[in-house]
């Protein structure tokens, strides 16, 4: 199969991974509506094309909190990636380095933080959710610290699961979800070897090593919901803030009241996101939300896009309406399930030559330049 877009990257994904794996990455909550609107929203954004502005050097770096990144890209916190690819975090944490960006390395991720800190040689972001066990939240912090990992991105738009019914129908959950994923794995071998057997262990390893003994699959779904904290609020954060000395950012911000809360909260940077489209279906894209929130705090913090970015293109436009840098999940999990890390660079490389042509065709010569004078109309 010849890949040239992430969008290829998916079909190859789909057909290699067991079914309830696929669905559980592709898809949203509820009917999907937000989930779509993403990537729609994203795209009817139009752009001004300008000729002989001389673009011939171009600078894409990017300086995030005193430190040069190559590109203004991170590869997004996502639960279980080590299932997608064999030790699957360690190969995207690779890929990142490679390209100069950063990796933050999800919660629930199945290599525990220490395996992923050994395997590269700079330092990771974490993601950390808001959960009812406070102990667990406290160690994970003490354990990343020592570790180096310079940044924490508080999760702060799971206070409950939103309603994902496809993973019902995939056999991520619902009736005998255990023997429907044997199943499937059983046929699809390639999977099967190289991550089923391969891949082990199969464990949350990050909660295992708080826990002191092997939370595997089985318990994920469960663990997550009996820990989830719909009681939190801003003041709750507060010993969040004093306990993590290094920078701050706040995940899963919609709406511009909530992100100046986030600037007088102390926090460093924000990332506008609605998860991807799996919490509240119906919520704004995030290209429809970025616009204000960028416009009453962009100056004073780091803002920071995701939700439906499949291409360079796509990560320009997210610059144009506002954002400072971007997230990208889905695409690169795609990407990194095909060929784990070689597959993981080669989505970023085709995304930086896209990058690259659209700052010629509008006449930028650095990502700094990229703001709301380039929307079109």
């Amino acid at each position: 199969m010849i890949i040239s877009s992430a969008t290829d990257f998916r079909e190859a994904a789909r057909c290699k991974l067991p079914p309830f794996l696929f669905h559980y990455l592709d898809g949203g909550a509820g009917a999907e509506q937000t989930l779509r609107a993403n990537v729609d929203d994203l795209q009817s954004v139009k752009l001004r094309q300008r000729v002989l502005r001389g673009s011939e050097q171009l600078d894409l770096t990017v300086d995030w909190f005193g430190q040069r990144r190559g590109m203004p890209i991170a590869l997004a916190p996502v639960g279980l990636a080590g299932m997608y690819a064999r030790r699957g975090e360690v190969q995207a944490a690779r890929a990142a380095c490679v390209r100069d960006i950063p990796f933050i390395q999800s919660t629930v991720s199945v290599c525990p933080l220490s395996e992923v800190a050994a395997q590269v040689d700079k330092p990771i972001w974490l993601q950390l959710y808001v959960l009812k066990d406070r102990g667990f939240m406290r160690d994970v912090m003490r354990r990343a610290r020592e570790l180096g990992a310079t940044t924490l991105v508080f999760t702060v738009d799971m206070p409950v699961p939103g309603a994902r019914y496809r993973d019902a129908h995939s056999g991520m959950s619902g009736p005998n979800g255990p023997l429907r994923r044997v199943a499937q794995a059983m046929l699809h071998p390639r999977w099967a070897w190289d991550v089923g057997l391969l891949g082990r262990p199969h464990d949350l390893g990050n909660i295992s090593a708080f826990r002191g003994h092997a939370t595997g699959l089985e318990d994920y779904i469960g663990w997550l919901a009996a820990n989830f904290d719909p009681g939190i609020s801003w003041r709750d954060l507060q010993w969040i803030r004093d306990e993590w000395q290094g920078n701050l950012i706040l995940k899963g911000i919609l709406d511009r009241e909530d992100a100046q809360d986030a600037l007088a909260f102390g926090a460093d940077g924000i990332v506008v996101s609605n998860h991807g489209g799996r919490q509240l279906d119906g919520a704004l894209s995030t290209a429809q939300a970025l616009p204000p929130i960028a416009a009453a705090v962009r100056d004073k913090m780091t803002v920071f896009a995701d939700g439906g970015i499949r291409t360079g293109t796509d990560v320009f436009r997210m610059l144009a309406l506002g954002a400072h840098g971007v997230l990208i999940g889905r695409a690169y999990i795609y990407a990194l399930a095909t060929s784990g890390q070689a597959g993981v660079e080669r989505l970023l490389a085709i995304m930086e030559k896209d990058l690259r042509t659209n700052m010629v065709l509008t006449g930028v010569k650095s990502v700094a330049e990229i703001g709301p004078h380039l929307l079109a109309g």
